[in-house]
């Protein structure tokens, strides 16, 4: 098993597991996230998903030497070990949970684009970031779906056709991460985070990251009559209802 799966409560853990490969990403590494992905958006119970790494590595990108296998295969086969990585990107957006990425080492070309997909990232001090496709004849196509939206066209441009890589901090103000934080305090702002998305309302959290991505195919028309829409299913629920009541000013109350 490439990946190692974890559930208590509303958190589940995703923690890929090669450590003595940089947790690289290969055909089987990538389907088997995919499925564990898959399998926790059935869960109801489930709210977050955090994403972490063992060892001082989140993620070095693909696997060499899966891909040096893959040289002299087919188109079709070549276009089955892409599509793996490519169904994780789009499965991270179309589940109902937040994904959570805690990023400690490096996380570079594919690693990166799986720290992109997340909805939220927490990068340790320490960290740092890398498109370094190009510098070895490739091209990080599926993250360019990702990334022009995150940071804008010029920056993200200058990321992948550079290669270089950036400090947690520049990775922040890219917008790339949500959070840096420093080693000491990595572990405990992890967990508080997590802990916070999973006491949030479910149906609302689940809402909100729906409308959130759903916006990406619309215009804004038709991206505010859809708002509209969601906004006010939201207000048929018994957990809006009881938040109103808790949080409306005394004397407001009816």
């Amino acid at each position: 098993m490439r990946i190692r799966v974890d559930r208590a409560g509303a958190v589940a853990r995703i923690t890929l597991a090669r450590p003595e490969k940089k947790n690289a990403l290969d055909y089987t590494a990538a389907r088997e996230l995919r499925e564990s992905l898959r399998d926790l958006a059935a869960d109801a119970d489930v709210r977050v998903i955090l994403l972490g790494a063992d060892g001082a590595d989140f993620c070095a990108g693909a696997d060499l030497a899966a891909l040096h296998a893959l040289l002299d295969a087919s188109a079709s086969e070549q276009l089955k070990d892409a599509e793996a990585l490519g169904d994780v990107f789009r499965v991270m957006r179309e589940i109902p949970q937040v994904v959570v990425a805690a990023v400690r080492g490096r996380a570079l070309a594919g690693g990166a684009g799986l720290a992109t997909a997340c909805d939220i990232v927490i990068a340790e001090e320490g960290a740092r970031f890398g498109y370094p496709e190009v510098r070895v004849g490739f091209v990080p196509a599926m993250v360019m779906a990702l990334l022009r939206r995150q940071i804008g066209e010029k920056r993200a441009f200058e990321l992948v056709a550079t290669g270089r890589q950036v400090s947690a901090r520049e990775a922040l103000e890219l917008g790339l991460v949500s959070r840096v934080v420093p080693a000491a305090e990595f572990n405990a702002a992890v967990e508080k985070m997590v802990s916070e998305l999973a006491a949030m309302p479910a149906h609302a959290l689940r809402s909100t990251k729906q409308l959130f991505y759903s916006l990406d195919y619309t215009n804004f028309a038709e991206g505010m009559a859809h708002a509209i829409r969601v906004n006010v299913e939201a207000r048929s629920t018994a957990e809006f209802r009881e938040g109103v009541r808790r949080f409306a000013p005394a004397k407001e109350k009816p």
